[in-house]
């Protein structure tokens, strides 16, 4: 990961909507020492919100989104995708052209957030869950009117969370959306599978999860560390006529690789259909 320690130094930013997403790139930016309380300003409607953050993080909060944007260089909408129009009312036209506005709203375009809000310096972002803890995965992309300077303020706000990656497409951020931005759900069942498999046989519920949450964590780590190819570290536990190939063999029977694919392709077709209103064409095919 780049170091941007000073990169954020001297820099406004406000955010729009602090619910838990908004709370957690901003708590990562002051935790990891990037930005100062008194860079931050944030807006929320709910007065008991507003002052339970600014006593939590020493933050200031304003009561309106215009007030809260006022003098920010970097104007986060973390917002809820229903509120988009309302802030787009409250902003449009408000801006000026030394702001960059950074969106994580899944399937909010760039066409529908540059028009709604009447400037053209945007940043289409897709984090996901683990942001919360700072072990997310973040996509984005930026508008050509979003300077060199200003990328490089952005991706250190969005490193706060993680890891981050720009692309140059909208395309991208759409199917990051279906697999790392989703990811975490297909993740989670299949973590709920086997712990629910593990008191099938007779484990306790906390032994289970214990012992699938850390060969999970175990697994990712080891895949990272040996940069092979998961097919090698696959094949690196499955002995002939072992317990890994009974277990495999019923997996491939299921068309667990071919469940999730669709289930993948579902997610990117959706992402689509809420951002543009267009539906795919077609599902991909089987995975053998």
């Amino acid at each position: 990961m780049n170091d941007h320690s000073n990169t954020l130094r001297g820099k406004q930013i406000a955010f729009i909507g602090c619910g838990v997403m908004g709370e957690a790139i901003l708590a990562s930016l002051l935790h990891g020492e990037m930005v100062s309380a008194g860079q931050i300003t944030g807006s929320e409607p709910v007065a008991e919100r507003r002052e339970e953050l600014a006593k939590r993080y020493g933050i200031t909060m304003a009561e309106t989104n215009l007030e809260a944007v006022s003098g920010a260089d970097i104007i986060m909408l973390t917002i809820k995708p229903q509120s988009l129009d309302s802030i787009c009312n409250d902003l449009r036209g408000k801006l000026n052209a030394n702001q960059v506005v950074v969106s994580i709203l899944a399937g909010a375009t760039i066409d529908r957030l540059c028009g709604g809000l009447d400037h053209q310096a945007v940043v289409r972002a897709m984090p996901n869950t683990p942001s919360q803890i700072g072990q997310g995965m973040t996509v984005w992309m930026a508008t050509p009117e979003v300077t060199g300077p200003q990328q490089e303020e952005v991706a250190a706000a969005l490193s706060a969370m993680g890891h981050a990656v720009q692309v140059t497409s909208e395309n991208e951020v759409d199917m990051a959306t279906a697999l790392s931005g989703t990811g975490p759900a297909y993740i989670f069942m299949v973590m709920e599978s086997l712990i629910d498999a593990g008191v099938h046989m007779g484990f306790s519920r906390r032994i289970s999860e214990e012992l699938v949450l850390q060969t999970m964590i175990g697994s990712v780590l080891f895949a990272k560390e040996s940069g092979k190819h998961p097919a090698e570290l696959r094949n690196m536990v499955t002995s002939p006529g072992g317990t890994s190939a009974a277990a495999i063999y019923q997996m491939e029977k299921g068309s667990l690789r071919t469940v999730i694919s669709r289930a993948v392709w579902a997610a990117y077709q959706r992402t689509r259909e809420l951002g543009q209103g267009e539906a795919m064409q077609a599902p991909p095919p089987s995975v053998r």
